[in-house]
Order: C-alpha cells, then structure tokens, then sequence
C-alpha cells in the first residue's frame, strides 16, 4: 500500500504526460506486425537508408573503445564537427564551440533545463519540444503558423511576441526543413527572422538535424545571419541513417560558451559521456568525403523523386498538402472530408488517425501531436517505409523525367503505393 502510495507522488511536471508520440506509434505499429496484421509504418520518422559504409566499418573498428571520453566529447570529433559545419553550412566553428551529446533530443532538454527563459515554438512543431519544456517547468509560448505561409514562422509573429517585454530571456526552436511538413526557410526568410532574434537578444536553437536532406541540396543556416545567437543543433540519425546510434550536436558561438559549459556540469552529472565507440565512428562521418557526399546526393534523389509521386496521390485525393522541400515527411489536409468523417463521428486527428490505423493499417500522427488544434484534420506522414539500401542503388541508374516517380515508387517502395491505393478506397468509402 505504501509503495502505491509513493508511486503516485509524481512530480507535477510529468504527471499527465504521455510517451512520445513518434516512439509510441512506432511500438504499437511492431505490435500489430506481430499479431500478423498489414501495417503501412509511416509513424515514426526514421531514415530508411543505410548508414554508409566506412562509418559503419569505423564503428566496427572501434568497437573495443571502453574508457570514458572527456564530457564534451571526443576532440577529433569535435574538431570534425567544425569542419562539417563550415562545409555543409557554410557557419564557421572551432572544435572549442562543439557539444557531443547522446542525442540533439537529450541536447535541446539540456539547455531548457540550464537556461532561464521561455519557450517559442512555431506550430507545428517537432512532439518532443513541448514536453521537454513542461518537464523542465519552462513557459511555452507556441505561434501558429499558416499553410499559405507555408507553415513558416513569420517574422512580424517573432516581432509581435516579444516586443511587450523587450527584455524577457527567451529561446526559440526553429526547425528546419521542417518535422512535420517537410518545409523550410529561404535565405530571405532567415535574414528576416534573424534580425528580430538580434533585436530581442533570442536564443536560438537551429535545430538542422535534416538540414542535409534538402531535396535540392540547398539548406541554409540561421546562423551565417544571426551568428553571435544561433546554437546549430544537428546528429546523425537522419541524413547519416543512425538514429539508434543516439548521437547529437550543439554548436555555440564564442559568446554563449557559458551555456556549453553549464549544460556541460548537467551532462558530467547524468549520461557522463556519449557512448565511446559511436564517438570514434562519428569522426568518419562528420569528416565527410566523396563517398559520403555521393550517399547524400542519392539520398536527396530518393526523397524528392518519393515526394513528387506522394504529393501527387494525395492531392488527387483531395487531400491539401504542400510539396516538402526536404526531410521525408508530408503534411496532409483531410478537410475535403471533414462532413462525411463528421457523419462517422470522426472529429478529430486523433481519432482520423485512429481510424485509418484500425481499418487499413497505415500508421501515422496526427497533428494534435504536433500542436494544431484538436479538429484540425492535418495528419504527418513519414513516407520510410522501403527499403532504402534498394532505392539507393537503383536511383544511380534510374532515369529521372517527368511521370517516372511512379515507375520508381512501384518498383522499389511498393508499401508506400500500397498505401496510397489503400487509403484512396477508405476516403472513397466514407463518402
């Protein structure tokens, strides 16, 4: 009975919170695999593709490191981190700016916890955002954004949030291209909006961890705009296909090395370092390469030529969604349907997404959980489900022209059509 007891005592701060959303969806689709069902797994947002090669081999190699690494991380890594910033993002960092962490995810939670001020949020925005911030007991101030704007934070929205307190400390999130709509900011777009972060002294997490899967190879950083604020936060779990590798980035300019040094004494006091071994293998990815470029140029060709033949299915479909412009998830409108959903008692995403999931085994996440309101009909779809080392190797060979995405979603991501056939009769039953 006592221990009953104490087990409710839980802190105020988690009470009432869920797991999150995308590793729940995941557990429950594995689940309904297991009892021999069909399920289309476009939940969670993992990478489908391989991690290359070398940097495979390199964590084999390094597989007998055991001894604790200095909290801050490996400095070969660190240093490799910098050169990678200053050639993919163009952002010049020393090895001195770098943060290795277990996970960007376990980064961002860490610097909620060290630094005082609120939380801004463009909506939607990534799950796990929100319930770092509440954990913490940090205020959240989410800005909605709009399709028209192509769900972009605006910079009179930034403006207006701030100027009634000019001088409260705050932290904003921008992730981009975007979980969950795939979307992202033009250069014009990060001047624009970098310019109010200086004017109000924001500081400003570039969460960039699909920077590098920009369909067209041309992601942008914040940080060449607002560089003395702008904390780079990437990994190696998206565009290097190592997410259960569990390994993040933070890159600070010279004057927030306070905040690197504080999340530092948090990290000496909890996860005492990264993994070793991931540590070693990460050196070879960050130093990057002809091979690693070449995977990143397939990888992109697959995501986009899949997106083009998605977004098209969808939108015949009635369904409202924007084109990504990278990452591997869309972003779809169900309120073409809403009456005849309605006349199912079907009135939220939550429960749209329920029912697809009961009656035709596709797994997504409804918006709800990126934080639209509850009767906002938009749903995220990661579109991973093939089998990537596939797609990379036929793409060398496959002929892209107008009208052949469908050719090469038939022949090497035949789940992802199925879907799309799926889905197509459920919407045309409900009518």
């Amino acid at each position: 009975m006592e221990g009953n007891s104490i087990s409710k005592n839980l802190n105020l701060n988690v009470r009432g919170l869920q797991p999150s959303a995308t590793l729940a969806i995941n557990e429950q689709s594995n689940a309904l695999i297991a009892e021999g069902k069909q399920v289309y797994k476009l939940g969670l947002g993992q990478s489908p593709f391989p991690v290359p090669d070398r940097v495979a081999q390199a964590l084999a190699d390094n597989s007998h490191q055991k001894d604790y690494l200095p909290v801050k991380g490996l400095w070969e890594l660190r240093e490799a981190v910098a050169g990678h910033n200053l050639r993919y993002e163009e952002a010049p960092s020393r090895p001195q700016d770098v943060l290795i962490g277990p996970g960007s995810k376990e980064l961002i939670f860490i610097l909620q916890l060290v630094y005082y001020g609120d939380l801004i949020i463009p909506t939607p925005g990534w799950v796990s955002y929100s319930p770092q911030a509440r954990i913490v007991g940090r205020h959240v101030h989410r800005v909605r954004t709009k399709a028209i704007n192509q769900w972009k934070l605006m910079p009179e929205q930034l403006e207006l949030l701030c100027r009634a307190d000019p001088d409260h400390p705050r932290v904003v999130i921008l992730n981009y291209p975007s979980n969950p709509t795939g979307c992202t900011y033009s250069e014009a777009d990060l001047e624009h909006l970098a310019a109010v972060a200086r004017k109000y002294k924001i500081v400003l997490i570039s969460d960039e961890i699909y920077g590098l899967l920009h369909h067209e190879g041309k992601h942008k950083s914040i940080a060449n705009f607002y560089p003395e604020g702008t904390i780079i936060s990437s990994g190696l779990s998206k565009w290097c296909g190592a997410g259960g590798w569990r390994l993040g980035t933070f890159s600070f300019p010279e004057n927030l090395h306070w905040l690197l040094d504080a999340m530092a004494i948090v990290a000496s006091e909890t996860y005492t370092a990264t993994s070793a071994p991931i540590q070693y293998a990460a050196v070879s990815a960050f130093q990057g390469g002809e091979d690693i470029d070449h995977y990143l140029v397939q990888s992109r060709k697959v995501l986009k030529m899949l997106a083009s033949f998605l977004t098209r299915r969808l939108q015949a479909m009635h369904l409202h969604v924007i084109p990504p412009d990278g990452a591997f998830y869309l972003y779809p409108d169900f309120n073409f349907y809403r009456d005849a959903l309605a006349q199912r008692g079907i009135r939220t995403s939550v429960e749209l997404c329920q029912a697809i999931l009961r009656d035709t085994g596709i797994a997504m996440l409804p918006g709800f959980d990126f934080g639209q309101l509850p009767d906002e009909l938009l749903v995220r779809m990661a579109y991973v489900d093939f089998e990537g080392a596939d797609a990379l190797q036929a793409i060398e060979s496959f002929p892209w022209v107008e009208g052949n995405e469908e050719a090469f979603a038939k022949q090497h991501a035949p789940k992802l059509v199925s879907a799309m056939e799926v889905l197509q009769q459920w919407l045309n039953s409900i009518l």
